[in-house]
């Protein structure tokens, strides 16, 4: 079966990786969370949000971005600066999503990182600002897993 990463870079909003937790459980993805993060992993909101499918979900935490990395194929960067719209991606078996935190999104030396293939961005009004985190992981990894042919999927 395929695998995607899904990389939440220092995430500060328990809910959010709450619903992460509960995609990746229905997608087969794995979830990568790079400390600090702005919550507790026991907070009543994480749990709340990923319901009963933190057993499910693949869930590791990193202690820094070169670790979280150094694992992983082709890294994408998720970001409003990006040109590249993310549908443009031939997405393969092992790809890594990765997402800044809320409300800053990714630092430049981040995106800059020699392990980051290219900049991705989703297409928005103009104006807006940026996406929810776990709606924008959502969006872009069911994308992947799509092009993937949804491995596993029923």
């Amino acid at each position: 079966m395929s695998v995607l990463h899904v990389v939440f870079f220092e995430p500060r909003i328990a809910g959010n990786t709450g619903n992460a937790i509960r995609m990746v459980s229905g997608t087969g993805a794995v979830l990568h969370l790079i400390e600090p993060l702005g919550f507790d992993l026991a907070e009543a909101k994480l749990r709340r949000a990923g319901l009963d499918y933190h057993d499910l979900a693949q869930v590791t935490v990193h202690p820094d971005l070169d670790d979280a990395l150094a694992g992983l194929a082709r890294v994408f960067a998720f970001t409003v600066q990006a040109t590249r719209r993310y549908t443009d991606i031939d997405w393969q078996d092992g790809d890594a999503l990765l997402f800044g935190p809320e409300p800053t999104g990714l630092p430049d030396w981040v995106k800059r990182h020699p392990r980051v293939a290219d900049q991705v961005r989703i297409p928005m009004l103009a104006g807006r600002r940026s996406m929810n985190l776990s709606n924008a992981a959502a969006v872009a990894t069911y994308e992947a897993w799509r092009q993937l042919g949804f491995p596993g999927g029923v």
